[in-house]
């Protein structure tokens, strides 16, 4: 078996769904870097390692990611046994290392420029790409049956729109921007709110705008305070479950979920890739 420590991923992107992959990778022993936008709008921000481009640290149950602007503090990072974390969406870093893998983790239900030549094993979560021309594996992210499928020639599940049910609630969980402005919070992440109750305002040209809850529960995701919002924009996230407190600080079944899989995935893009080349090395005269 290789080093792990020699065995680089990259993963592109640092929101909630991202940092389920990273953290897992992280503790099974590989160095990874994480490249985000320069302004990412992660809801679930106390599970997202992309907080670090604000913060400049972001702590995910126990596991800390740190930004950095080069790849000599990354390295110092990785020997502190953090996860460093770079602002730079468009993989320039890729013209400085060739990484043992790169997970594209962005979801953005579409593909930015991921493909099979970044790295020796390439995989993407959700819909965009098409496992075996655009990268080796793509990682079902839709609930259900299928989540975390390993899909090796194909496509994942279209985006539909609609969010996971949790205890009854589908799209009613989701609130969108009624305005484009400057989002003000007038609640946290973990507050018990009330269908009605404003937990933030759209600070427009005309005046604020109300955020008010869709229904009872717990805040579970609620975009940055500052953030400057489009009309429709996702910017929060309600549980109908009070009693799931502690879910809004941990990382979620569906990012485990997916996390598993996409280790899977490299260790069998390990294994198929060393029996190709055994068995091109027995054909050799």
């Amino acid at each position: 078996m290789a080093n792990r420590r020699e065995q680089l991923i990259i993963v592109r992107g640092g929101g909630d769904i991202a940092t389920g992959t990273i953290h897992k990778l992280h503790r099974c022993g590989y160095p990874v870097l994480v490249l985000e936008a320069g302004y990412p709008s992660a809801i679930r921000r106390q599970v997202a390692f992309s907080e670090a481009v604000y913060d400049g640290r972001s702590e995910v149950e126990g596991t800390v990611c740190v930004r950095v602007k080069d790849m000599e503090e990354a390295r110092r990072v990785w020997n502190e046994g953090d996860i460093p974390l770079m602002v730079d969406p468009d993989c320039q870093i890729l013209q400085e290392i060739r990484p043992w893998a790169l997970i594209d983790g962005i979801l953005a239900k579409r593909n930015l420029g991921t493909n099979k030549q970044m790295a020796d094993k390439t995989i993407a979560l959700g819909p965009g790409f098409f496992a075996g021309r655009d990268v080796d594996l793509v990682i079902e992210t839709m609930r259900g049956h299928n989540l975390g499928r390993i899909i090796g020639n194909g496509e994942a599940q279209a985006n539909t729109g609609v969010p996971g049910v949790i205890a009854g609630y589908g799209k009613e969980r989701v609130i969108h921007s009624p305005a484009q402005g400057i989002l003000l919070e007038r609640a946290q992440i973990g507050d018990k709110v009330k269908k009605g109750q404003e937990i933030a305002v759209i600070v427009t040209g005309q005046g604020e705008v109300p955020v008010e809850a869709t229904l009872d529960g717990l805040i579970r995701g609620l975009i940055r305070p500052g953030y400057p919002v489009t009309k429709g924009l996702k910017i929060a996230d309600i549980d109908p479950r009070e009693s799931e407190f502690e879910n809004c600080f941990t990382i979620s079944d569906k990012a485990r979920c997916i996390a598993g899989a996409v280790l899977e995935g490299l260790l069998y893009l390990e294994m198929k890739q060393g029996l190709e080349a055994e068995l091109g090395w027995a054909k050799e005269p």
